[in-house]
């Protein structure tokens, strides 16, 4: 293949710096995990992949790489790089694309969303998971083992992070033990947090959720009372269930609480990013199709027999050198972040979602708070029901290696009934 010939381009991936065996690195993830690796590489080679834009050439990086570094790159260089990220399906090639029609359709035709992240995230062993998120409850910052048996039935919803266990376990364990101790629910709306870009706000799924113990009934009668009074397909990106995290770390917790599988069913709910609005100084609710889901969503919650409780899967802020902030977190920049953040919180609490979604687009999002979507949500829903909400557990995970830190919560939301 000639040098004027060949232009190769990276695929959305996540990027993000990391130190490896004393090294700092670029990490580039695949979020489909296509080959189930995450490849690291020195700052100078990761100079000549951001280059893989599909504008520049063989002769073209040569010459940037020359013009920075002051030295001869040969070509048999950048086409080593080039060929590991084609074997790794990194490149927007013929190859990735044809592998990624294969998966998307195979997902179609399966009734089951398969774990993702068993083995990974989590112990793929039933009695390794069971005792890892007993001790989620149990550790110095968790609020202690739920009591089974007590159901006061007066809780309407909660908010608990998506982060993975090991840094954010005893934030979800907050979260759930309220789910135990005050939910009769027998239905959780799960309202995710897409991570993938989607060509629609909201992301629907009739598929079952395996989980170690067991798969999870969806409601498809729920699905139906939506998809009758709504315009758009609600299914479009439908294959992001796939891979998406934030639902699966929310069911596992829920599933593992409950002794038998038949006694709750789920509506899981992908929502998309509202960057849109932030950047057209517009409330969510006038971009389309959000308002007329939300109504439908309502409407749906008035019709159901079922006892529902609302699920947000959010975590909040993303700063640092990882997320492409400057500089790296310190001592006062996180108790400023830890005070916005409660501040934020506070307009959950009042369930007031505009001023929720306006303390975001004020500051234009410099915090990345990628629950917004599922908690702006959740309010909505929520609407004047119940009490004021309440903030159970705050917490912050700081990662020296990427020198970067993510921000999360625990709320519950109860009704009137004392």
């Amino acid at each position: 293949m000639g040098a004027e010939s060949f232009y190769p381009k990276l695929r959305q991936v996540d990027i993000f710096p990391a130190d490896y065996a004393g090294q700092k690195v670029i990490c580039l993830r695949d979020p489909l995990n296509l080959s189930g690796k995450i490849l690291f590489y020195p700052y100078p080679a990761f100079f000549i992949i951001r280059l893989f834009d599909g504008c520049h050439s063989i002769t073209d990086i040569q010459m940037e790489f020359m013009r920075r570094f002051g030295e001869l790159l040969y070509r048999e260089k950048i086409l080593e790089l080039a060929n590991q990220l084609e074997e790794h399906f990194l490149l927007d090639s013929e190859r990735f694309r044809q592998m990624e029609r294969e998966i998307i359709e195979a997902f179609k035709k399966a009734s089951l969303r398969p774990m993702a992240l068993d083995g990974e995230t989590y112990p793929d062993d039933r009695d390794s998971l069971r005792r890892m998120i007993e001790s989620s409850f149990t550790s110095p910052e968790g609020p202690g083992l739920p009591v089974i048996g007590q159901k006061t039935g007066d809780l309407l919803g909660a908010i608990a992070p998506h982060i993975d266990y090991s840094r954010g376990g005893s934030c979800y364990a907050w979260a759930h033990r309220a789910i135990v101790e005050s939910s009769s629910a027998d239905l959780f709306i799960i309202l995710g947090t897409a991570h993938s870009a989607t060509q629609r706000p909201f992301v629907l799924t009739q598929k079952n959720f395996q989980t170690p113990w067991g798969p999870v009934e969806t409601d498809r009668d729920f699905l139906r009372e939506i998809e009758t009074s709504f315009p758009f397909d609600l299914y479009e990106d439908e294959f992001i269930h796939k891979g998406e995290h934030s639902i699966e770390l929310q069911l596992i917790f829920l599933r593992s609480l409950w002794q038998r599988q038949d006694l709750f069913q789920i509506v899981p709910v992908l929502c998309g990013s509202f960057h849109e609005a932030i950047q057209k100084n517009i409330s969510p609710m006038e971009l389309p199709g959000v308002a007329p889901f939300i109504e439908a969503f309502k409407m749906a919650i008035l019709r159901s027999p079922k006892r529902i409780c609302l699920l947000a899967s959010a975590d909040l802020a993303h700063v640092g050198l990882r997320f492409g902030d400057a500089e790296a977190p310190n001592r006062f920049s996180l108790q400023s972040l830890a005070d916005e953040d409660r501040s934020l919180i506070g307009f959950a609490e009042r369930k007031d979602a505009e001023g929720f979604y306006e303390s975001i687009r004020r500051v234009r999002d410099r915090r990345r708070i990628c629950g917004l979507p599922p908690i702006y949500t959740l309010l909505h829903l929520l609407g004047s029901r119940g009490r004021e909400g309440r903030l159970l557990k705050y917490d912050q995970s700081l990662d020296t290696g990427t020198q970067s830190v993510v921000t999360f919560a625990s709320a519950a939301f109860y009704s009137c009934s004392p």
